[in-house]
């Protein structure tokens, strides 16, 4: 734990003095100075005090900042592919098969076990600085935090959609054009388990482009502008194109007519939906450069590549 004094300025005066002091410690989200004032970790004069408050002017706060570890969180030493890093943040191309971070039934093997192995002080954060998360079958790019202003500064881009998310997917059916999909996403009322359009969503906005056709299938490119759980996934199976081996959206696996044994074996086989994080873009926490970064296409989404368009050839 430690100590922090906080003198408020008058040129806040009149402010919430959660919002004042959110402004006076930018490492800090302002979520986090409230639940700190609420739990008597905040004191003015010695008093507990509100959030609403108003400020009056030269309050001196007196704060007591306990450091948050994920103490319940294993280091594991799992091999991970990074991408780059710096003293701010590290960009990580997942594989697929590896959990995000620990959870029921997944308490060890996942990628925050391997990031706490990797770097000991990700510990001193609230998921080990993972900003956002990529399902387990999904392979790619992710985005970790090495500071509490990293994390803050990273998860206010998502939030307001600065940074860039780029997917590559494999889907049924020969798409001619792209477009957008703007419908509310949220759980489907007759499966807790999965997503669906529902109209009492959550706003859910992909754009998708077509990179590659093929006879019956489509190699597309998909762009977030939200981060709704399973958006790609729910949206593109909504206009009928789902992923190829999406065992939650996808249904039945579609063959081809006269489809031969190796595109029969390629589909039967895909165990897993067939989905990428190819680019991610960002502004960087700290030097306040826009940078972007690219991750080939997962091998077995190549190979798949490669017997779709066998078949068309043939």
């Amino acid at each position: 734990m430690s100590l922090l004094s906080v003198i408020i300025p008058n040129r806040l005066i009149g402010q919430r003095i959660d919002a004042a002091m959110a402004q006076m410690l930018p490492n800090y989200s302002r979520a986090k100075i409230t639940y700190w004032i609420r739990s008597g970790d905040a004191l003015i004069h010695h008093k507990t005090f509100k959030p609403k408050e108003k400020v009056l002017g030269g309050e001196v706060v007196a704060l007591s900042i306990k450091t948050e570890k994920t103490n319940a969180w294993l280091a594991e030493d799992i091999a991970i592919d990074v991408v780059y890093e710096d003293e701010a943040i590290i960009i990580i191309n997942k594989p697929v098969g590896l959990v995000t971070h620990p959870g029921a039934g997944n308490w060890t093997g996942t990628l925050a076990n391997a990031l706490l192995h990797y770097d000991s002080s990700l510990a001193n954060l609230g998921r080990a600085g993972i900003v956002h998360r990529l399902d387990k079958n999904t392979s790619g790019l992710m985005v970790v935090a090495r500071s509490e202003y990293a994390q803050k500064y990273l998860t206010e881009q998502l939030q307001t959609h600065s940074i860039s998310r780029e997917y590559s997917a494999i889907i049924y059916g020969h798409m001619i054009s792209g477009g957008t999909i703007d419908e509310p996403i949220g759980r489907d009322p007759k499966d807790r388990i999965r997503q669906a359009v529902v109209e009492d969503g959550k706003e859910a906005l992909t754009h998708y482009r077509v990179i590659e056709r093929f006879a019956h299938h489509t190699h597309v490119k998909a762009i977030l502008e939200t981060g709704r759980t399973h958006q790609i996934r729910v949206h593109l199976s909504f206009i009928g194109y789902p992923l190829i081996a999406d065992p939650m959206y996808g249904g039945k696996i579609r063959f081809p007519k006269k489809a031969d044994e190796q595109l029969k074996n390629a589909l039967k086989n895909f165990n897993r939906q067939t989905l990428h994080a190819k680019k991610l873009t960002l502004i960087h926490p700290t030097s306040g450069e826009l940078m972007s970064f690219k991750a080939p296409l997962a091998q077995d989404m190549q190979d798949l590549l490669q017997v779709l368009a066998k078949f068309d050839a043939n």
